[in-house]
């Protein structure tokens, strides 16, 4: 277990909405200290402070040291309320605990050794079932986070809870199933050929014939098109028959 932190608060004589707004005006968040059989206490505390503990990944299974008016109670944060726009935290909920206090916490799950894992190498995905596990313990023994090694790990391969070592006298909330906890999974894209295909308007490969023009036949290989004149200043086919309807070649007599 980390070393407990204290959190200093000051405690709120004015209560109600009233007292929250002036609280929150004041830099400050309104929270209340309950449990432990004794009367719950509204306090204050700061908000730069408080919101650097937040976002840490195991807030809510992390013990402090609350300090209000110089007397100290162990408390475990149990509710946050934020913001609805601006993600700045409104109220706190803090619960007494003693020494014996067995209490069910949700704890972190962290993974390590990814560089081990043949899987992961081989291109598969590690996929993470559950990003927390739900605990009983005592209140001096909470897990800061539960750690799963993921060396010699393949593709296909997972982790269940009853693999997972817990310090003593921590217990998984469900029992009676070896529930999974990470898995690595087969690669979600496999990698597909792609044939080129040539731009619209592309000139054809060399050595290719080119298409012809909208709807026309390209003619035979070597062959002039049907009807065809002769190219200009050159002469007929020897004994070819002019196309009909054709003026005779200049000279020539009219039979």
């Amino acid at each position: 277990m980390a070393e407990i932190q204290t959190i200093k608060a000051e405690a709120r004589g004015k209560l109600g909405t009233g007292g929250a707004r002036d609280a929150r005006r004041g830099g400050r968040v309104p929270a209340i200290v309950y449990g432990e059989k004794a009367e719950p206490q509204p306090v204050s505390v700061d908000l730069k402070e408080i919101d650097r503990e937040i976002h840490k990944t195991s807030f809510f299974a992390t013990l402090y040291e609350i300090e209000i008016d110089g007397k100290k109670q162990r408390v475990l944060p149990r509710d946050l309320q934020l913001d609805p726009v601006s993600d700045i935290p409104v109220h706190l909920d803090f619960l007494r605990v003693g020494k014996n206090t067995r209490i069910r916490v949700n704890v972190p799950i962290v993974t390590i050794n990814a560089e081990a894992s043949p899987g992961l190498k081989r291109g598969g995905v590690l996929n993470i079932v559950r990003h927390e596990v739900a605990l009983f313990c005592l209140a001096d023994n909470i897990p800061e986070k539960i750690t799963i090694d993921l060396t010699g790990l393949d593709i296909n391969d997972s982790i269940h809870i009853s693999s997972v070592k817990l310090p003593e006298g921590v217990e998984p909330t469900i029992k009676g199933r070896d529930f999974a906890v990470a898995a690595i999974s087969p690669p979600t894209v496999q990698a597909e050929e792609v044939v080129a295909k040539p731009a619209e308007g592309a000139a054809p490969a060399e050595g290719a014939a080119a298409a012809p023009a909208g709807g026309a036949a390209a003619p035979a290989a070597g062959g002039a098109a049907k009807g065809a004149a002769p190219a200009a200043g050159g002469a007929a086919a020897k004994g070819a028959a002019p196309a009909k309807g054709a003026a005779p070649a200049a000279g020539g007599k009219k039979k």
